[in-house]
């Protein structure tokens, strides 16, 4: 496959993109005729959270589903799921790192911090500390555990506006 037809290839829009306009389309048309739609009322009715438990306990439990409906972050979705102990196993970019991944969880809880250079630079020493431990072990994966650790919280500084923290996370990275 040429680089153009890949360029063209991933231009094109996700069948869930189109999916997804073509409902709000249709809300927008069936709001024009009748003032407004059963959504608008929900929303205005419940707050975001109560509106994602009740599409939860009303059958809808796929995530993707209530984010299109509640116009979220599936981070979002998933964080106030999670609270009311409707949801376990989703992890993402901006999901907590308090709850427990997997068996390295408990090894790396309150280790992630950059809320300033001083607190990610001891973040990262954290991390090194366990990255070199898993390392004298022979445990790959929990070495993988730390880098992605690590990772998270480049991006999560990088995201957040603080690009010497992430820096910090990146120069670890980059030397292992």
């Amino acid at each position: 496959m040429t680089t153009e037809e890949l360029i063209q290839e991933h231009t094109q829009p996700l069948l869930l993109e189109l999916e997804y306009a073509d409902d709000v389309e249709a809300e927008m048309l069936v709001g024009e005729t009748a003032g407004h739609t059963a959504i608008d009322e929900q929303a205005a009715a419940r707050t975001k959270k109560e509106q994602i438990l009740a599409l939860y306990d009303g059958g809808t439990t796929d995530i993707a589903e209530i984010v299109r409906h509640v116009s979220a972050r599936p981070s979002y979705v998933a964080q106030v799921l999670q609270s009311a102990g409707h949801l376990t196993g989703y992890f993402d970019l901006y999901t907590t790192t308090t709850r427990e991944q997997n068996v390295y969880s408990r090894f790396f809880r309150n280790v992630l911090s950059f809320r300033t250079v001083e607190a990610s630079r001891e973040s990262v020493q954290k991390i090194d500390r366990l990255y070199n431990y898993f390392e004298r072990l022979g445990d790959r994966a929990g070495q993988h555990q730390a880098m992605v650790l690590a990772l998270t919280g480049k991006n999560r500084a990088r995201w957040s506006g603080k690009s010497e923290e992430a820096q910090i996370f990146g120069e670890w990275l980059a030397s292992h």
